[in-house]
């Protein structure tokens, strides 16, 4: 059901306010997170390796953040086909940018995202069924990602090896994806399954027939999605004249993240302690080396993809005021 005219105005403008009250929260968190990292003598070492990163690495990491972000759109795009290509890029970059502004990361992001998709007047069913499908594939590519460097590590990777740090998270992220990889097919046998679980198993079944039944070029979004953010990570860390092996540094960035469920507005504070404390525990960097590659990592990582989605959502805003102005309003 579409929102009356006056009500679209109304979460048109809350949105916008909330937005403002989002980027006025970041910057009062960012000055907080500098002065605590200032603050600690064990980190000021810190920011005395940021002030010496020669600009060309941060060149390269907002240019890998770039992609990672176009990535994005790429796969955003199989999904939502049924969007005119302009609206769809626009929708994909403000879906991004919404993701860095609000608390939640990319479930806040895909929040968002299918309100706006909903304005251009597709059902909701269809929207929440695709947005389950681009979830899971993206989730589907970490996942595969953390197991494969796990196991490269018990193969004899170099890295860590202890049972907490490896073994532990990679027979829970395999059974993890076994288990919803499962999902559909449990619940054919069990038509009185919680709604929720529904929702979840409408998603996995999208997301395979998307990857095995209608097989395209843009499914490599996914890969070029985590691939190029990873490798901002990586050119921050070698930025400060340390980074680990590759199936380390995996498992340091997935297992990092999961501190970014946590409500808080872009994850300040909590990402950087949890990317921080991976790294540290993955690389065998020094606190202070790593706590300055990660500040600068999130820093690109929220820059690019929230500019972009608020210059998207700037351009998007009056193509959707024209669809929804042409539809006559439901009482």
């Amino acid at each position: 059901m579409d929102l009356p005219g006056g009500d679209q105005a109304e979460a048109t403008a809350s949105l916008r306010a909330s937005v403002r009250r989002r980027v006025l929260t970041l910057l009062l968190l960012a000055i907080l997170t500098t002065a605590l990292v200032a603050s600690v003598p064990g980190l000021r070492g810190a920011l005395n390796a940021i002030a010496h990163i020669d600009p060309g690495w941060i060149l390269a990491a907002v240019a890998l953040e770039l992609a990672s972000d176009v990535s994005f759109v790429v796969l955003f795009r199989l999904f939502f086909d049924r969007l005119a290509g302009p609206e769809a890029r626009l929708l994909a970059w403000t879906e991004q940018g919404s993701g860095a502004l609000l608390p939640g990361g990319s479930a806040g992001g895909f929040a968002v995202g299918a309100w706006l998709i909903h304005l251009t007047g597709a059902p909701m069913r269809w929207i929440a069924r695709r947005s389950g499908g681009l979830f899971f594939t993206s989730t589907a590519v970490s996942s595969t990602a953390l197991i494969g460097a796990g196991l490269a590590l018990i193969a004899g990777a170099a890295g860590p090896r202890a049972f907490s740090l490896v073994v532990f998270p990679t027979v829970f992220a395999l059974s993890a994806t076994l288990l919803i990889a499962a999902l559909p097919r449990i619940l054919r046998s069990r038509p009185n399954a919680p709604r929720w679980l529904r929702v979840i198993s409408a998603g996995v079944e999208e997301a395979e027939r998307v990857a095995f039944h209608r097989p395209s070029w843009r499914l490599a979004g996914a890969l070029g999605y985590l691939g190029f953010d990873m490798a901002v990570l990586w050119t921050c860390l070698r930025a400060v004249g340390q980074a680990p092996t590759v199936p380390a540094l995996l498992l340091a960035y997935i297992v990092g993240y999961v501190t970014n469920v946590l409500p808080v507005p872009g994850g300040i504070g909590v990402l950087d302690a949890g990317l921080t404390g991976t790294v540290v525990l993955y690389g065998g960097i020094s606190p202070a080396h790593a706590a300055a590659a990660v500040l600068v990592y999130h820093a690109v990582a929220f820059l690019v993809p929230a500019l972009g989605g608020l210059l998207a959502y700037v351009r998007l805003r009056p193509r959707l005021l024209r669809l929804t102005s042409a539809r006559p309003p439901v009482s």
